[in-house]
């Protein structure tokens, strides 16, 4: 998670969608480019352990954006089968 929140402010399409699992991947990805992600705050983790081959994060990334400020909370499932985890898809976190 923290890589790819990282990926995202740095603003690397490429390694974000190679993190993601095949069968949920976008054709492509574009980034706005006046988005810049401040903070990454870990609220939960379930499972993802070494020896895990899924796991759950929900998390708040900060942004801004000009003068608008906001966060996106969000609930992340991730699997791994022999290499690394992969983001499957996510849930709203709640308000």
């Amino acid at each position: 998670m923290r890589s790819r929140f990282s990926a995202f402010a740095l603003r690397l399409p490429d390694y974000l969608l190679a993190t993601w699992h095949p069968r949920a991947r976008p054709a492509e990805l574009e980034l706005d480019p006046d988005t810049r992600w401040q903070r990454l705050d870990i609220v939960r983790v379930e499972s993802g352990g070494p020896f895990d081959r899924s796991g759950v994060v929900e998390f708040r990334a900060f942004w801004r954006s000009g003068e608008d400020r906001g966060d996106l909370h969000e609930t992340s499932r991730f699997v791994r089968d022999s290499g690394p985890w992969l983001y499957l898809d996510g849930e709203p976190g709640p308000a």
